[in-house]
């Protein structure tokens, strides 16, 4: 197969590569789903985990319910444990023609970017999943109960969850854009309000609508954001130090 580093390959050698890279990405989440779907129980455990706390009762209400949740779960696993190859997939396709000095960069971003994720993740399930539960909870009427649809629980869990890991992707996003010289720090310093609007957008529609959900969401978005400032600096100045000599 050929390789992206190559400077003389086609249009259809193009597409050929990148056929490639989803068929081996496509591969290993649905390795990823078939590993977590033999975990799937304690998966689920943990993620009632919140409710038994506040007291909630879960139901199922379609027969095929639990079947399409297991394998749901099965998937979104898969994509988290995936996320190594993902990384390095889309790094080998987006970068053509890697410098000498870039390619020990490769494998640290993508530890960097399990890590993230996994910060993220664990971020939203101890700290906004618990506080969103509560907030949504409280607001009860009378002698009505809250009987959740397990559907629409880890649908709720999964959009937390996996919304708060990507955000937290936003430092190797930021390296990877200004690898290509899309991003550079000055432009993020110019335009840093504009990205907290936008920040508090964002946190607005994950967290529940109340001030202190919001500043815990748009806090470590914030901190995000200023890190990516120097990640960036980090990669341009890189890309500056660096000969200008291709992998083969």
């Amino acid at each position: 197969m050929a390789d992206l580093g190559h400077g003389n390959m086609s249009f259809l050698d193009h597409l050929e590569e990148l056929r490639w890279r989803l068929i081996k990405a496509l591969t290993s989440v649905l390795i990823g789903a078939i590993v977590t779907y033999f975990f799937i129980d304690q998966v689920i455990e943990i993620l009632i985990l919140p409710t038994r706390k506040l007291d909630l009762d879960l139901q199922v209400l379609k027969v095929q319910g639990m079947f399409l949740i297991k394998w749901g779960l099965a998937f979104v696993g898969g994509v988290i444990l995936a996320i190594p190859v993902l990384t390095y997939q889309t790094w080998k396709f987006i970068i053509p023609g890697l410098l000498v000095n870039e390619r020990k960069y490769i494998f640290p971003l993508i530890i960097f970017t399990f890590i993230s994720f996994l910060a993220g993740v664990l971020f939203a399930y101890f700290v906004i999943i618990p506080y969103s539960l509560n907030f949504f909870t409280s607001i009860g009427y009378g002698d009505i109960q809250n009987n959740f649809s397990i559907n629409y629980y880890f649908s709720f869990m999964t959009w937390l969850l996996l919304g708060t890991g990507l955000i937290f992707e936003l430092p190797v996003l930021t390296y990877i854009l200004s690898s290509i010289g899309i991003l550079t720090p000055p432009f993020m310093r110019h335009y840093r309000r504009h990205s907290i609007v936008i920040i508090l957008i964002l946190s607005a529609m994950i967290t529940p609508p109340d001030p202190i959900s919001l500043f815990l969401m748009a806090l470590p978005l914030t901190i995000l954001y200023e890190v990516s400032i120097g990640v960036s600096w980090l990669a341009t100045k890189t890309e500056e130090e660096t000969p200008n000599l291709k992998t083969d």
